[in-house]
């Protein structure tokens, strides 16, 4: 390995590599390491970048350190650390247009005019054709426009074998007719793993598209539903195996897109033993194999990833890792502006954070559940003007009088500004700049380096959602300019300003003219 060491500047700090460290960032004024080399909890890049006008990349993952004034890269292949781009974002553009150019193609418009509606917190793994049919049209009877709906896990016979169950569901084409036809693009949750006793598996192990041990017996990975083989999704033929499938599903169903859950790298030195000597059909670098899954995502008007390393620029909608049912920074509400900022500045533009309350705390029909309407509204406020945003659990289940009224009073400003984000998707699609963006990166070195609770959309829009249990006012940094408010006050900038900010209100501004 080599060993590059930098000088931190005086008020110098930096972001990257993993999003889920989003809420750490900007690195700088405290100690931080972070091997690149074993990321398995979300989206990454091998990237840093400085809001002084610096950045450093490599094609292969690293290792950096910050410690007090210094910043130090382990690593095997080239470095390239770029000075002189004045800002933040002069950083970024550089960068993106040299190492992840934006691939001129925006995803389906719907992902960003309506929420996402997930089947997975409301059936788990019990979807049928009638439930899904009573969802769809709850969400119009409730009042709520119709957008993506994700079919989650366990609509198929088996895994690896994708096509839908037709005891569960009778006529999926039929269904996904309907569901059109009230206004519905449909997403099918898809995952590379192959059931171990399934005819696709033997299929797949005789074609030699599974992943393989030295002796060449299939590797059997442990993940969260039990142990499964593997398409190698970094051969040509396993990956065209797999594409092949999701091709015959908008085929044969009239399917919109997917959602490619899964697609962590295969990390010997963090997973058990039986998955620690898989034998590549050809060379494959660290971490190239998550790259090689989310890569299958290209191409399709919908595609939504858990798991991406590099590709910035791509039409690929990149979600946040599960969160839990609760107001953290690390894993729950709090850390859902930060992970975005972060996703952005890596060139992951189309971005979602987890669904609305958080997906991964149980049943909520089970006496066990704690629900937090207050957490649950909050979450609905931030989430709103995401570049996209998902709902799972049923707010008229969860919610009722005035709490679902503030709940979709929300949801009716990301459709007032649904044009807006529409706009700024295409914006991203050719020119790579995020859709949300911190204020540091628009309002360069003017002491916002560390806001992590507010956040622009595009130049113009200024949104500040409450992040805190019991909170019912909460301050704003407004930069320079005149903003008009939600609740249409007038406020001139800069300024640090208390708002009153009860259950009921999400507050955002819209810039109407910058001070002379």
């Amino acid at each position: 390995m080599k060993i590059t060491e930098l000088q931190r500047g005086p008020e110098e700090f930096w972001w990257g590599g993993v999003i889920n460290e989003g809420h750490l960032m900007p690195f700088g004024d405290r100690p931080h390491t972070r091997d690149l080399r074993l990321t398995d909890d979300n989206q990454a890049s091998p990237l840093l970048l400085s809001n002084m006008g610096r950045y450093i990349w490599s094609e292969e993952p690293f290792t950096f350190s910050f410690n007090e004034a210094t910043i130090t890269i382990e690593h095997k292949e080239k470095l390239w650390i770029e000075e002189g781009h004045e800002s933040l974002q002069g950083a970024y553009r550089h960068a993106c247009h040299t190492y992840f150019p934006p691939s001129g193609v925006t995803p389906d418009k719907l992902a960003f005019e309506a929420p996402q509606y997930c089947t997975w917190v409301e059936m788990f793994y019990e979807p049928t054709q009638d439930k899904l049919l009573h969802y769809a049209r709850s969400i119009i009877e409730n009042g709520m426009p119709p957008g993506v709906l994700i079919i989650d896990d366990n609509w198929m016979q088996d895994y690896g074998t994708w096509d839908f169950d037709k005891h569960r569901f009778p006529d999926p084409a039929a269904m996904i007719e309907a569901l059109h036809q009230l206004g519905f693009k449909i997403m099918l949750w898809v995952c590379p793993y192959v059931s171990p006793d399934s005819l696709s598996f033997r299929k797949l192990r005789d074609l030699g598209f599974l992943m393989k041990h030295a002796d060449g017996t299939p590797v059997l990975r442990r993940w969260w539903n039990g142990y499964s083989a593997i398409i190698d999704y970094t051969s040509t033929d396993g990956a065209a195996w797999f594409k092949q499938q999701l091709n015959r599903l908008i085929e044969d169903y009239g399917v919109d897109g997917f959602k490619l859950d899964a697609g962590e790298p295969i990390l010997p030195d963090l997973m058990d033993d039986v998955t620690a000597d898989v034998a590549w059909s050809r060379p494959v670098r660290p971490m190239e194999d998550c790259e090689s899954y989310a890569r299958l995502g290209i191409g399709y008007a919908l595609s939504e990833l858990r798991m991406c390393w590099k590709l910035g620029g791509q039409a690929l909608i990149q979600r946040q890792r599960d969160k839990t049912h609760s107001w953290e920074a690390a894993t729950g509400l709090r850390g859902l502006i930060p992970n975005a900022i972060a996703q952005g500045l890596m060139g992951y533009a189309f971005n979602c954070p987890d669904m609305v309350g958080g997906g991964m705390d149980g049943d909520i029909n089970s006496p066990d559940f704690r629900f937090d309407s207050e957490l649950f509204i909050r979450f609905v406020q931030c989430s709103a003007l995401f570049p996209a945003m998902q709902f799972s659990m049923a707010p008229w289940r969860v919610l009722n009088g005035d709490e679902l009224a503030w709940c979709m009073d929300a949801v009716r400003i990301r459709t007032e500004l649904g044009p807006l984000l529409s706009e700024l998707a295409d914006q991203a699609a050719k020119d790579g700049l995020p859709i949300l963006r911190s204020l540091e990166f628009v309002f360069p070195q003017q002491g916002f380096h560390a806001v992590q609770d507010q956040f622009m959309v595009g130049e113009s829009i200024l949104v500040a959602p409450v992040m805190n249990k019991g909170q019912i006012a909460r301050s704003i940094q407004f930069p320079e300019g005149q903003w008009l408010g939600d609740d249409g006050s007038v406020v001139e900038g800069p300024i640090q300003l208390e708002v009153h900010a009860p259950l009921s209100r999400l507050p955002w501004y819209r810039k109407i003219c910058i001070l002379a």
